[in-house]
Order: structure tokens, then sequence, then C-alpha cells
């Protein structure tokens, strides 16, 4: 899909557009009659939004709730967010990284002379990459503006710099697998780098003091083999640690101490491995004189850089990917 493309110098067209792509929205500035110019590029997927905003001015804005999470980088200029619940009146420069919005408040700031990159995404995905199971079913909800720590705050802009490679890549490359993978990387690193409902066992409030014994009992070799079952029977789709735990009718922190004790592994790490076997045994197939490509037989299987899936590749089967392509 081709990227959605804005330019005005006018106010209430900037306005206008704004509303009708995110939320309703009040704007105005603080620059007399000076110029008022506002560029936008935005790429959707179907699980999250990149968009590439510059506001030439000083621009106030008062918005409505977006109704999506909104994690965004500043690459110069300053945004200055109001106080509300996620913490007080702040300002970010250049190389911050926070949360800009929480789908359900009103929020209201200022942005000076901003360039940013802002990627926004449904807020059930914290939930989901959560994998609480059922013993607490509560919405997770990211609760603070500013990340855990400096480390964190680089991890979190990592992660939305990899997802603008990502939606930048060419349509034959953006596979389902790609795309659902970037989508659950950002919700976890998210969860994992800024404050949230979600406590230091992994539980929401009200969700339990702990491992429950459950766990234990329930991590035996009937598990793993109905987890393994499960992801080589699905490794082609977009399937998480909540789903492969619920097929396996175990509690997902019980699904890890299943792997951990009977095959020394992780589920994720399992499914990766699956997927590069899946990977291997395509290039194996395929004939390049057809057109096929070492970077989309990797998408295929959700490997979205192709010099880490040639590391991966290398290091499991003793060549590269390109190789096995050519033979």
């Amino acid at each position: 899909m081709e990227p959605l493309v804005f330019h005005s110098r006018d106010l209430d067209e900037t306005e206008a557009f704004l509303s009708g792509t995110y939320t309703a929205v009040r704007i105005s500035t603080a620059d007399g009659d000076g110029p008022t110019s506002t560029r936008l590029m935005r790429r959707t997927t179907p699980g999250f939004s990149v968009n590439e905003l510059e506001i030439g001015f000083a621009m106030r804005y008062a918005a409505q709730p977006l109704g999506r999470v909104c994690v965004a980088t500043v690459r110069s200029g300053t945004v200055s967010v109001d106080a509300d619940d996620t913490g007080p009146a702040t300002t970010f420069g250049p190389g911050d990284t926070f949360l800009h919005a929480t789908p359900d408040r009103p929020y209201r700031g200022s942005l000076h002379s901003v360039r940013q990159t802002a990627v926004l995404f449904d807020p059930g995905l914290l939930t989901r990459v959560a994998a609480r199971g059922a013993r607490d079913r509560k919405p997770v909800r990211l609760t603070g503006r500013s990340p855990l720590s400096a480390q964190a705050g680089r991890q979190l802009a990592g992660t939305l710099a990899h997802l603008a490679h990502i939606a930048a890549l060419p349509g034959q490359l953006r596979t389902e697998l790609v795309l659902g993978s970037a989508a659950q990387l950002l919700a976890a690193t998210a969860l994992a780098t800024l404050p949230s409902t979600l406590g230091p066992d992994g539980l929401a409030p009200g969700g339990g003091p702990g491992p429950a014994p459950a766990d234990g009992r329930d991590a035996g070799p009937g598990t793993l083999r109905r987890a393994i079952a499960f992801i080589e029977d699905n490794a082609d789709r977009d399937i998480s640690l909540a789903d492969i735990s619920a097929a396996a009718h175990v509690t997902p922190r019980a699904l890890q101490y299943a792997f951990s004790r009977h095959a020394g592994t992780t589920p994720l790490a399992y499914l990766r491995d699956v997927r590069l076997a899946a990977a291997h045994a395509d290039l194996a197939a395929a004939d390049p004189s057809t057109g096929a490509t070492v970077s989309a037989v990797a998408a295929r299987w959700g490997f979205a850089h192709t010099g880490r899936f040639a590391a991966a590749y290398r290091r499991r089967y003793g060549s590269s990917p390109s190789a096995t392509l050519r033979s």
C-alpha cells in the first residue's frame, strides 16, 4: 500500500486532515502570522501505523481520545505534553521516546518545530502479548509516558525504528508473519520499557500473588507435546505465546516451564526454529531462475531482516541461505 502523504500551510486544512485521519483535534499557533507548514507521511499495516510528522511552527493541540496507543520518538524540536494521569507536564527533545497518547484519554500539548516518528497500535495487543492466562483477563494498560530507564528508552526507540523499516518494505516482503511479529514485538517492548498495569511478576493487580502451584504441575511432557504439535501445524500463521498456551490447555507460565524443563528452550524460540527449518526447506526446493530470492523466502516465514536471517541460518546450517538457494 502506498503511504498517505499530506502537506499544507493552512491551519484549518491541517486541522481537518488530522481530525479525519486520527481523532477530533483543535490546533492553533503561537507564531502569529508566521508560516504554518505541516508535513506527514503515514504508512498503515493491519497491526500498526508509522507516522512521520514534521511541524514547522509552534503548534498547540487539544485532541480527543485516539482509540490507539501512540508511542513516539522526537528527531528534532520539542514536544510538550500537558499533565494528565500518565504524568506531570513534560517536554521531550531530540532522541527521546515516550508514550504520547493512551487510547481512552484526551491529550493536550504543543509541538515546537518538531520532526517525530509516531507508531500507533491497537491497545488490545498489549493484553494479547502479556499472555497472562485465564487467571487474569483484565485489559493491560500503559500508565506512564516516560520509559523506565535510559536503556529502556533506547530499546523502545530501536523498536520504533525497526517498525518504520518494516512498514517501508516492498509489498511482497510485508508478509502476514513479518507484520504480525513486528506488532507483537512493539507491544512486548512497550510493556517492558514503559510503566503499565502489569506487576513485577507479570500479573495485573488482583491477578494472583505470583506463580500458581498448578503451573508447575501442568509443565509436564504432555503439555510440551501438545504445544509442539500446535506450533508445527501453525508455524505459517501469526501465533503468539497466548495462542500456544491455549492450544496446550495450560497457562503461559506453565508452558514456559514445560519448554524449559523438557526441551531446554522457550516456546517462542522453538517457534523461530521451526520457521527457520521451513525457510531452509523452501530455499532448498526453490529455483532462483524463476525469481525466488532469499529475502522473499525469509519474509514468508516471518524474518524481516535479511542479514539477521542469514546469520541465524548460517549458525544452524553452516552455510549461507544464498548458497542453499543456488545449490
